[in-house]
């Protein structure tokens, strides 16, 4: 609208206005009215419709701020009126935290569906549902037991907006825990508890895996330990390999093991007995992974064997992959793809349906001791003392990390970090998201460095609250991330007192491992 036409415009309602003031104009408004009235619904509307059109900018502006008000409908407050409750429930159901609180202060009608509706605590179950740290903090913390149908632990008697008030705390209370945690990894702020594994003859921890309950790991003595992850304590002893147990894996039915004695056995993880042993690689079997029903090995013979599990005791080869020119370290795999590294320096992908060569990743300098592999992500460590991170869809290296001082052993990543040991004896925390940036500086990215162990790190694997590691020291060690608090880390509990070998000692003295190599 030119400034002619605004000023037309203004005028005109100017002169509307003082009209309005004449008689005229209101007798011939109430004829109009009268006979709008004795219209249809739909003659009423193409009529305003027909006004509209011959209107300014400016008027419609006018109309427009009239309308508003009477258009806006508080439809969560009439919703319960009407019977309908749970509709407004599950509507205000699809807010995060901080507009629930907000819809909380709305009025009395939209607090009141809140409580009714339980709102905090199923965004509580929501959460626990798809946020792994939220489902292990209600397990560590004690509070699942006020969660989901068949967990409630109020008196009968309990009010519903006491319970609200409750579910609001505990949010509350959640999300500060939550922040204490990753404060702690940023900070490098934990509780140590060591286990020593006293081996009699042949000292060092090649591998391990844990969960609630236990830590299975697997020693350079020949023998496969249990652990009671409460109290520490040796809860079975599985023995049969007659050399180092360098890989292992389990599930709640299993455990499978690979050795330096070139077999793979499993073991019925209730009774301990071995139930099937395998003789098909030709030299020390280095790594191993099964889900699914397949499993892959890999062995210093430079061969990968994939197996198709049908059960602990029927368990047949179903092809042998050749390609690395030295010992295959490592394996992973998932539908896709499976992911192999080795001491020829390479990591190669293959087929998992098929074991078709897909390509190689080159780029590291000398051999590689580890990997691991999920969605697009591929990360790995070296006997150049890097890690490096790559796409396996198009094979290029996204991020090269710097900062051990010896071989990378061991390397795990979730969704925000990676953690990696070395043969420095170091553990250290790198920042993923950040790494997966290339504006970040490379100098910003590791986050704290650990440096309990007193030898080589073999193995690790960690979860949102803590770190479990193993060493060539012939220790266990769990970094607690979540228990951690000044007094706890003054009253550090080892369960007993650490090696008096100084570690420079140990370390150069320490044997060369199988998986040691770079042909």
């Amino acid at each position: 609208m030119n400034a002619n036409s605004f000023s037309l415009a203004q005028n005109q309602s100017q002169s509307s206005s003082n009209r309005s003031m004449s008689y005229e104009f209101s007798e011939e408004q109430e004829v109009c009215l009268q006979m709008f009235e004795k219209w249809s619904a739909s003659e009423q509307v193409e009529f305003c419709e027909n006004i509209l059109r011959r209107m300014c900018h400016f008027q419609h502006g006018h109309v427009n701020n009239f309308l508003k008000p009477m258009l806006q409908r508080d439809f969560i407050s009439s919703l319960p009126a009407r019977g309908l409750l749970g509709i407004a429930e599950i509507i205000l159901s699809y807010l995060d935290a901080r507009s629930l609180c907000s819809a909380e202060l709305v009025c009395k009608q939209w607090s009141r569906v809140i409580a009714e509706g339980m709102l905090w605590k199923k965004l509580i179950e929501r959460q626990v549902k798809i946020d792994p740290m939220w489902h292990g903090l209600s397990l560590h913390r004690g509070w699942q037991k006020f969660l989901f149908k068949n967990n409630l632990q109020f008196n009968q008697n309990t009010d519903l907006f006491e319970q609200h008030k409750f579910y609001k705390n505990l949010y509350s209370s959640i999300q500060q825990d939550k922040k204490k945690v990753n404060l702690n990894w940023q900070e490098g702020k934990c509780v140590t508890k060591k286990i020593h594994c006293r081996s009699e003859n042949s000292k060092g921890v090649y591998c391990l895996q844990y969960d609630n309950d236990k830590i299975v790991s697997g020693l350079r003595d020949n023998t496969i330990k249990v652990w009671d992850k409460k109290n520490f304590e040796c809860k079975v002893t599985l023995s049969g390999h007659t050399g180092s147990v360098l890989c292992l894996q389990y599930d709640e039915n299993i455990i499978v093991s690979g050795s330096s004695d070139t077999t793979v056995r499993i073991w019925d993880l209730k009774t301990g007995l071995n139930v099937q042993t395998l003789h098909n690689h030709k030299e020390a079997v280095l790594h191993l992974r099964f889900m699914d029903g397949i499993m892959v090995t890999c062995s210093k013979d430079r061969q990968i064997i994939v197996w198709d599990m049908h059960s602990p005791t029927d368990i047949q080869l179903k092809r042998a992959l050749n390609g690395h020119r030295a010992a295959v370290n490592v394996v992973d795999f998932d539908h896709r793809y499976i992911v192999s590294a080795s001491g020829d320096r390479t990591i190669k992908v293959w087929l998992t349906s098929n074991g078709e060569f897909v390509r190689t990743l080159n780029g590291h300098k000398r051999g590689i001791a580890c990997l691991q592999y999920r969605g697009n992500l591929v990360v790995s460590g070296s006997s150049d003392f890097t890690i490096r991170l790559w796409d396996i869809e198009v094979g290029e290296c996204l991020r090269v990390l710097e900062g051990h001082d010896e071989l990378v052993r061991c390397i795990r990543f979730d969704n925000n970090r990676i953690v990696s040991g070395a043969y420095d004896g170091k553990i250290k925390i790198w920042d993923l998201k950040a790494a997966l940036e290339q504006r970040s500086s490379g100098s910003s990215l590791c986050i704290q460095t650990l440096t309990e162990h007193t030898g080589r790190v073999f193995r690790l694997q960690f979860d949102e609250f803590q770190i479990v590691s193993s060493s060539h020291d012939d220790t266990i060690i769990v970094w607690d991330f979540l228990n951690y608090s000044n007094e706890a880390k003054e009253s550090d509990n080892n369960m007993s007192p650490p090696a008096s070998q100084p570690f420079n000692n140990q370390f150069r003295n320490s044997p060369l491992s199988p998986m040691e190599g770079d042909d």
